[in-house]
């Protein structure tokens, strides 16, 4: 995004570079992706706070309507298990370069940050160890891995089908949001692993099965970039 808004600036490979995680995490962030200018950081996928942050005006597209983004939420998990299905044994542990996220660990990261929002929902917070839970051994392959997407997209059905389901505010590591606000980030953080799966399916030679369309994604404030 910063490219795109002319902005410049130096990437930095936080594993590769032992101090610059030492850095943000002085700043009180312990995940990337993080932008930071001089004292001041935001985390993750925020383009308002990053425009505010490198002088850039930003015009935030209208959001999605909660019911919309359940809609979307369970077409994006649904891509994420037919895509886990297709991974061969030999494969699981494939990662892009550069990353540190093996496919099957991808593919219930995927899983496990969309039921994050049930649990945050419930708890009033969004814990940043959920979204660093690895896989349990017991889901030792993609169909596993996809078997245990069956049941959050059952229990998220569950809860997004509640009235009350996508009211008030969710105390997270990032800040506070509403949590129509969290759904929207779930829906998109998703997508984009989802999108990453099918991107390394590619690389295996093998052509997803019924991937993401458009129309799936329209409307979601997704990054230009898969990685």
């Amino acid at each position: 995004m910063l490219a795109s808004w002319g902005v410049a600036f130096d990437a930095v490979d936080v594993e590769a570079e032992p101090g610059a995680r030492q850095d943000l995490e002085r700043l009180g962030i312990r995940l990337v992706p993080a932008v930071v200018v001089g004292d001041r950081a935001v985390h993750g996928w925020n383009p308002q706070g990053l425009a505010e942050l490198v002088g850039v005006r930003y015009g935030a597209p209208a959001r999605l309507e909660p019911a919309e983004l359940a809609r979307r939420l369970d077409r994006v998990l649904a891509a994420a298990q037919r895509a886990m299905r297709q991974v061969p044994p030999e494969h699981l542990g494939m990662t892009h370069p550069g990353r540190d996220r093996s496919v099957r660990q991808l593919g219930y990261h995927a899983f496990r940050l969309s039921l994050a929002f049930r649990d945050a929902m419930v708890k009033g917070r969004l814990l940043e160890a959920w979204l660093q839970e690895e896989a349990p051994p017991e889901l030792g392959d993609g169909p596993a891995v996809a078997r245990y997407g069956e049941t959050v997209r059952r229990e998220l059905g569950a809860w997004l089908g509640r009235p009350e389901a996508c009211a008030g505010v969710v105390e997270t590591y990032y800040g506070r949001q509403t949590a129509h606000e969290l759904l929207e980030r779930t829906v998109w953080h998703a997508a984009q692993h989802v999108r990453q799966l099918e991107a390394l399916l590619a690389r295996m030679g093998i052509t997803p099965e019924q991937p993401l369309t458009e129309a799936d994604l329209n409307g979601l404030p997704l990054p230009e970039q898969i990685w």
